[in-house]
């Protein structure tokens, strides 16, 4: 079973998208904070991490790049998923290092086929 990171600090949302990963054969393993997040992802490797952007301490946009900078594998696919929809944010997303952006709120029953299609999964 693979393992994904996500890094949420909303337990509606982490819940959310726990259950999604979960029915997708996935094992999830979550933080609530930047910090905590870097140090996970950095220990467990994850097959990929569902990165909030508005976290407590350090946000997603400094996660992803000390997670990118920290000798940790640069390819592991971070996903963005976020409420921020002002102009200029997902640029702001991609240039920290994002693999994708998707927008709040998800949709739990297309949300992984979704994710597979920009991680380049043919279905799981």
């Amino acid at each position: 079973m693979k393992k994904v990171l996500v890094i949420e600090d909303n337990k509606d949302n982490l819940q959310l998208i726990s259950y999604a990963l979960e029915r997708a054969g996935y094992e999830v393993i979550s933080t609530e904070s930047g910090e905590e997040g870097v140090e996970v992802a950095v220990r467990e490797r994850p097959f990929f991490i569902v990165m909030d952007i508005n976290l407590p301490g350090i946000d997603g946009l400094e996660a992803t790049r000390r997670i990118r900078a920290s000798g940790c594998d640069g390819t592991i696919p971070i996903i963005a998923i976020t409420s921020f929809a002002m102009y200029g944010d997902r640029d702001k997303v991609f240039a920290a290092g994002c693999t994708a952006y998707f927008e709040k709120p998800i949709n739990p029953l297309t949300i992984i086929d979704s994710i597979h299609k920009v991680i380049g999964i043919n279905g799981q």
